[in-house]
């Protein structure tokens, strides 16, 4: 990939890399087909879930079912619109039956990931539930850092080196999942705060 290609075809190319190059096949047997993602590649904020679901799964974008409908809500509380914040998960095809992902599947998805980060260049990285933040912030409980920034280097950024030592640093604010949430009144209200602080964190950073 160039320089001069658009985030967009970057995009686009690194969509069609993970089809070619058969990444968990055992998945992508058994969706519909790959949810990439959604959403402007220009967004200073990329939420990040953990896989597509059922309707994700049909309609080939990441959050549109119920939880995404929710995530829509708090977005547009903020006065943004959804075509203008980047969304995705880390696992790009939906597993059988809505299991979790394997350790194993998370691995073969972390390049990939990376590498729409790299390309996207966010301000904050929002992942949504447990084990997408688990995936920045290992060490952590979400019950105890959710709404807080946390700074925290990423080796290997967008893979475009294959230096150990490159590191580049990013801001992540962990929040719980919006499925999580829908169900449980006081949870809500928590996500709904965390969400509210979004603006007056990417003006600080």
């Amino acid at each position: 990939m160039t320089k001069t290609e658009s985030k967009e075809t970057q995009l686009k190319q690194l969509a069609e890399q993970i089809v070619e190059s058969k990444i968990c096949p055992e998945l992508a047997v058994t969706a519909t087909q790959l949810v990439f993602s959604d959403g402007s590649a220009n967004s200073k904020v990329v939420f990040i879930g953990e896989a597509p679901g059922k309707e994700e799964d049909i309609q080939g974008k990441p959050f549109v079912g119920a939880a995404g409908k929710f995530l829509n809500q708090m977005i547009e509380s903020l006065g943004w619109k959804r075509q203008d914040i980047y969304i995705t998960n880390i696992i790009k095809y939906r597993p059988a039956n809505n299991r979790d992902p394997l350790p194993e599947e998370v691995e073969a998805f972390m390049p990939y990931l990376f590498k729409q980060i790299a390309i996207v260049k966010p301000k904050l990285i929002v992942p949504l539930g447990r084990y997408a933040m688990s995936v920045f912030l290992p060490n952590l409980r979400i019950s105890v850092c959710h709404g807080q920034p946390k700074r925290v280097g990423i080796k290997n950024w967008g893979l475009e080196t294959r230096d150990e030592k490159s590191i580049r640093s990013l801001v992540v604010l962990p929040l719980y999942h919006p499925a999580a949430a829908l169900y449980n009144g006081s949870l809500r209200k928590v996500l709904e705060a965390d969400f509210a602080k979004i603006p007056r964190i990417l003006s600080q950073i």
